[in-house]
Parts: structure tokens; sequence; C-alpha cells
């Protein structure tokens, strides 16, 4: 399906920013959606990851190395997204850094802390901000920005406070972006997983601190079922829209007191 037949008119397709999609949940959810018709845009650091995640799934892609902590990288990157497409219906929001974990507060140079605070919270609000500016003077107007927040958007894990810290912060950001996008036909939405199977969760099986102190390995779920969730909430109307989703592993250390 070509991006430019859809325009935007059906809310169900259209044409999908993602970034982080050279692994990962960025990976898997820009293969869903291209397995659905839509136009992606993946968006990454690194240029030989991107092509891998390109070359396994077939529709219309447009690659773009970005460095979302950096505005100007972010601009080109919206910019080349219009420039092939025309407009934009999605983004999803998802490049991040979980950062040094298991690092006491105490310990945590400011340069690691400033880091997840670019990319995790600062990287989200430039990609929402480019978004929105393209989405609100477009026509037909409108658009979707999921975020990939974290069952640490609720929760944190012990010595997790630079990382946790972002995704509690990603939550307002969502909030906020929610509310001044109603007259626009914006509709943004945040997804909270929970140790979905890839590389940076491949460390549970094995064993990860807990609040009591041990250590224990933790289930994790397919990160296919990550990318559905995804695609749900993106291929709703503008009319509708999916707030805050949870998607975690059904038997972790989440609920009570696991």
């Amino acid at each position: 399906m070509n991006a430019k037949e859809t325009d935007g008119r059906d809310g169900r397709t259209g044409v999908a920013v993602v970034t982080g999609a050279g692994s990962g949940i960025g990976r898997a959810v820009t293969r869903e959606l291209l397995r659905g018709g839509w136009s992606v845009v993946l968006a990454g650091r690194r240029a030989e990851t991107l092509e891998e995640t390109a070359r396994a799934a077939d529709g219309e892609t447009l690659l773009v190395p970005t460095d979302v902590s950096q505005p100007a990288d972010v601009e080109a990157l919206f910019a080349a997204a219009v420039g092939r497409f025309g407009r934009l219906d999605l983004l999803f929001n998802n490049a991040g850094t979980s950062g040094p974990g298991g690092v006491p507060v105490e310990e945590l140079p400011y340069e690691a802390w400033r880091h997840v605070v670019d990319t995790n919270l600062n990287g989200a609000f430039l990609c929402a901000q480019a978004a929105y500016r393209q989405m609100k003077g477009q026509t037909p107007q409108g658009g979707r920005i999921i975020n990939n927040g974290s069952v640490s958007a609720h929760v944190p894990r012990p010595r997790s406070v630079a990382y946790t810290a972002t995704k509690h912060a990603l939550t307002g950001l969502t909030k906020s972006l929610a509310l001044d996008g109603r007259p626009y036909r914006i509709a943004v939405g945040q997804i909270d997983i929970g140790n979905a199977a890839t590389e940076m969760t491949e460390r549970m099986r094995a064993g990860v601190p807990q609040a009591n102190g041990e250590i224990a390995p933790e289930p994790v779920m397919d990160v296919a079922d990550v990318a559905r969730t995804v695609r749900h909430m993106a291929e709703l109307p503008l009319e509708a829209n999916v707030q805050f989703a949870t998607v975690l592993a059904t038997g972790m250390p989440y609920v009570g007191r696991g």
C-alpha cells in the first residue's frame, strides 16, 4: 500500500516514523507496521542496524540515521520523512537507553545521568515537537504519537535512578501532549512495557536485583506481542485513543508483592 494513496484519510494506515528502529522493540514494531501496509521511516544512530531491520520486511521504507538527542538530527529526520512521503500519521517515540544500571545514586557520574536524560526525555520531546508541528499543519490535519514508557514509569528497579526518572517524566510528557493535541486531532498515548525479550532484557533470564536485595530470574514475553499492541494503538481512528497501555510478562514481579 502506498502511503500517498492512504494520505491519512482512513485513520488506519499511513506514514510512520519509528525511532530506535535498529533493534529490539523498535525493530519489531517497524516490521509489524510494514506487514500492516504502513510506510515506515526508520530512525536510529547506526545505518547498518537500520538496514538489517528493513531487509527482513517487505514494504516502503526510508532509513535516516539519527541521534534523537541532537535537534539538528531530529529536524533532518522529519524533513526527510515529509519530503519523501508528503505527510506524517504516526510517531512511535521509542529511542532510549537504560544507562549504567546497578550504579548507586551517589556514584552515578553526571555525564551518565545527562546521557540518559538527553536520549530518553529530551529526544522524545524533540521528536514529539517535530511531529506535532507537521501533524498540526498538514491536510488532513492530525496524527498519532505513541511514547514508549516502561513499567519503570510506575515503579523503579533498584539502582536505576536516571532511567526511572526519565520514564516518569515521559508520562507527564504524554499527558501534556495529549491535552494540547486535542484541538488538532493529534492523539497521544503511551505503552509501558515489562520484560519483552530483546537484547536489553537478556539478563532477566539469569537474574536481576529485586527490591528485597535478592537476585532472581524474571520471565520475559515475546517482543512480537508488544509490536501487535503498538499496531493496534496506531490503527485506531483518531477519534479513539489508548491513553496508557501496560504490556508485561505475566509472571514478572510488578503487581503487589510479585
